[in-house]
């Protein structure tokens, strides 16, 4: 499992609402978010995420609870799947101060020995959640 803590200056509620917004908020890094299965809203909505910087598409599946600020995501296709068995990321947004403190883990089965671990996936969400909110 690889964890990521990253503290930001806006509010819980904020930050958790933005954080859905970032193909309009930071183009730069996601060029397109499209539905393919669900309502957008509902447990179980599957969606294509295709990035801006060359980085291949994904299908991922996704469970969202606003009350708890919390994101299930798990990875259904893209070139990812060809490296991990498993790849699930988990979201959640916690009060901390004035702010919040943003927490992402990811659940990760290699498909051998030789892959590596994720940790480009995990730089990319520390830049991501600095640069939507200015504080890099």
């Amino acid at each position: 499992m690889v964890e990521v803590g990253v503290e930001v200056k806006s509010s819980p509620d904020k930050f958790w609402t933005a954080s859905h917004a970032s193909t309009e908020l930071i183009p730069h890094h996601h060029k397109s978010i499209r539905i393919i299965e669900g309502d957008g809203i509902s447990v179980g909505t599957i969606r294509f995420l295709k990035y801006a910087q060359g980085a291949p598409p994904i299908t991922f599946a996704e469970e969202l609870d606003d009350v708890e600020r919390l994101g299930l995501y798990g990875i259904t296709d893209g070139e990812i799947v060809s490296f991990y068995k498993t790849f699930k990321a988990t979201l959640k947004v916690e009060a901390r101060g004035d702010g919040s403190l943003v927490k992402y883990y990811i659940e990760y089965e290699k498909v051998n020995g030789e892959v590596p671990n994720p940790h480009l996936a995990q730089e990319m969400v520390v830049k991501h959640y600095n640069e939507l909110f200015n504080l890099s």
